[in-house]
C-alpha cells in the first residue's frame, strides 16, 4: 500500500480563505492537549499564552518589538517563495545585516553625528543583501539548491559573530564578556512613543510590507514574481528572465533581513553579543506561510508569532514550564498550516497493491 496526492479538480475557495483560521484553532487545540498531558491546566495555559499579554502596555510594546523582525523578514520571504526561490538562510542574513551596521558605532565608537545610525541602516541592508547574494549566485549560475546553501550560511554568520564578540570586537570594558562596546545614544534607534520600548523598527516593518504589498498588487514586477513563480516557461514567453528574479528576490529578502537586524540590535539590545536572535529567521517562514504570502497578511500573522514568544514567556513565569513551550506552539502553527493548505488542494489516495495487480481508494 503507498500513499499518494491527488490534485483536487476544483480546490474549495472557502476553506482556502479560512485556512490560517483552522490551522489557528488545530494549533491551540493541540497545545492546550500538550499542556494537559504535562500536567498543567489547559484554560490558565492558553490564558496566559494568548491573553494575558494583551491586557498590560508594556506587553505590547514587547509584541511590537517582536513582530518588527518577523515582518520584515517574513515580508522579504514572501516575495522570494512566491517567485519560487526558497530562501531558508534569513537567520543568517539577519545576522550578516547586525554585523554589517555595527561597523560603525563599533569600529568608530568615539564619532558622534546624526549620521551615524543612516549609515548603520544603510550597512546593515547591504550586509544582509550580500550574504543573501552567496546562495543566489550559486542557483543562478551553477544551479545549486538555494535552501541547502542558504541554510548552511546560517550557521557560518552564527559562528562569525561568535568569534568577533569574543576576540576584535570585544570591549576592553566588559570584564572579558563578550559583548561589543555599548552603541553610542546616536546609534539607537529612537522609541516610537515615551510609555514602552517599541522602536522605529516597528515603523519600519510596517513601511515595508505596504510597500511590498503594492509593488506585488500594481506594478509589472509584481506581476513578473507571480508569473515566475507559477510557471518558469510562461515567463520567458512574457520576456522575464528568472536569473534576473533569482537575484531580485534573493537581494530584497537579504536586505530586508539585514534591515531587521540592524534595527534589533540597534533598538533593542544597544550593543553586539554572541546571540542576537531567538530564531527571528526561521520562525518568519512560519509568518511568511501564515499571511499566505500576502505582506499585508504577514503583518497580522508577525504580531500573531510575536504574541507566541511573549506569552510563552508569561507561561514560563506563571507555570514554571520549559522556554521550549514556544518553539512546539510555533511547530504545530507551521505543521497546521501547511497540512491545512495541502489537503485544500489535493485529496489522499490509497494505493493497493497485491499479486501485481493495483487498487485504488481515495479520503477526502
Amino acid at each position: 500500500m503507498r500513499i499518494e496526492l491527488e490534485k483536487r479538480a476544483n480546490p474549495s475557495t472557502l476553506f482556502s480563505i479560512l485556512s490560517p483560521f483552522l490551522a489557528l484553532a488545530l494549533t491551540v487545540v493541540a497545545g492546550g492537549i500538550m499542556f494537559a498531558l504535562i500536567g498543567k491546566s489547559p484554560v490558565a495555559a492558553l490564558y496566559s499564552f494568548f491573553i494575558e499579554p494583551l491586557l498590560d502596555i508594556w506587553s505590547l510594546h514587547e509584541i511590537a518589538i517582536k513582530a518588527a523582525p518577523l515582518i520584515l523578514i517574513g515580508a522579504g520571504l514572501s516575495v522570494c517563495y512566491r517567485s519560487n526561490n526558497w530562501n531558508i538562510g534569513a537567520e543568517g542574513q539577519f545576522i550578516a545585516g547586525a554585523i554589517a551596521g555595527a561597523i560603525v558605532p563599533v569600529v568608530f565608537h568615539d564619532w558622534h553625528s546624526s549620521l551615524v545610525l543612516p549609515l548603520m541602516l544603510i550597512f546593515g541592508m547591504i550586509g544582509g543583501a550580500l550574504y543573501a547574494a552567496i546562495p543566489a549566485f550559486l542557483k543562478a549560475h551553477m544551479n545549486t539548491n538555494e535552501i541547502l546553501t542558504s541554510l548552511m550560511l546560517v550557521y557560518i554568520a552564527q559562528l562569525f559573530l561568535d568569534w568577533l564578540v569574543r576576540g576584535p570586537w570585544r570591549s576592553p570594558d566588559a570584564y572579558n564578556f563578550p559583548v561589543t562596546r555599548d552603541f553610542v545614544p546616536e546609534a539607537i534607534l529612537p522609541e516610537l512613543i515615551s510609555s514602552g520600548r517599541a522602536n522605529l523598527g516597528f515603523a519600519f516593518a510596517i513601511i515595508a510590507a505596504v510597500g511590498l504589498w503594492i509593488m506585488m498588487r500594481y506594478t509589472l514586477k509584481g506581476f513578473e514574481i507571480t508569473v515566475l513563480g507559477q510557471s518558469e516557461r510562461a515567463g520567458r514567453f512574457a520576456g522575464f528572465s528568472s536569473k534576473r528574479m533569482i537575484w531580485f528576490s534573493m537581494l530584497l529578502s537579504g536586505a530586508l533581513a539585514g534591515l531587521a537586524g540592524i534595527s534589533e540590535v540597534s533598538g533593542t539590545i544597544g550593543k553586539l553579543q554572541p546571540i542576537i536572535s531567538p530564531g527571528y529567521g526561521f520562525t518568519a517562514i512560519i509568518v511568511a506561510f501564515l499571511g499566505r504570502l500576502n505582506p499585508l497578511g504577514i503583518i497580522a500573522a508577525g504580531l500573531f508569532l510575536a504574541l507566541t514568544y511573549v506569552g510563552g514567556e508569561a507561561v514560563q513565569l506563571t507555570l514554571s514550564v520549559s522556554d521550549k513551550v514556544t518553539r512546539v506552539f510555533q511547530g504545530l502553527l507551521l505543521f497546521f498550516v501547511l497540512s491545512c493548505d495541502t489537503l485544500i488542494q489535493y485529496k489522499i489516495r490509497l494505493v493497493f497493491s497485491r499479486f501485481g495487480q493495483t487498487t485504488e481508494g481515495s479520503a477526502h
